[in-house]
């Protein structure tokens, strides 16, 4: 068994109780005249400096994600029936309706962001698609361009 497939709390713990007998060891060997309790307490206190510094948290797992762009949506269509269309083909991470920003009506585009093995399933399956009569357009979206740099551009 691996001491790295138990949680990060558990190491901490057993790697303060292993460094805290080796102090305790260490300084009674070195310094025999103090009591075992004080010896206990300062080979606890070295296991308490050292635990952090060798161990740290697993690093989570990186999932590539696509986000499509998904268009020809129907006014009527919420975050939720998106999200369920798109769940038949995987785990949905999030789903984006546009909306305008002076009447907060939908604008009938959106962007759901996946697994990229499951955005490419359900792009290949739902692009042309019908949806609530009307057929969608499922695309990979394009990297958003800053508003900035078109600003900038304007300006002479």
């Amino acid at each position: 068994m691996k001491l790295s497939q138990y949680p990060v709390y558990i190491q901490s713990a057993l790697f303060a109780l292993v460094l805290a007998l080796a102090g305790y060891f260490f300084i009674a060997w070195t310094a025999p005249s103090l009591t075992p309790a004080i010896l206990f307490a300062l080979g606890l206190l070295l296991g308490g400096l050292i635990v952090p510094l060798l161990t740290r948290s697993p690093e989570p797992e990186v999932i590539p994600t696509t986000t499509l762009y998904v268009g020809n949506l129907p006014y009527r269509a919420n975050e939720a029936s998106v999200r369920a269309l798109f769940e038949g083909f995987g785990q949905v991470l999030s789903v984006r309706l546009m909306k305008d920003k002076h009447t907060g009506k939908r604008r009938g585009f959106g962007f759901v962001e996946m697994p990229s093995d499951a955005a490419h399933s359900a792009q290949q399956a739902l692009n042309d698609s019908e949806f609530q009569q009307r057929t969608l357009k499922v695309r990979e979206a394009n990297e958003r361009k800053d508003e900035e740099e078109g600003n900038d551009q304007a300006q002479p």
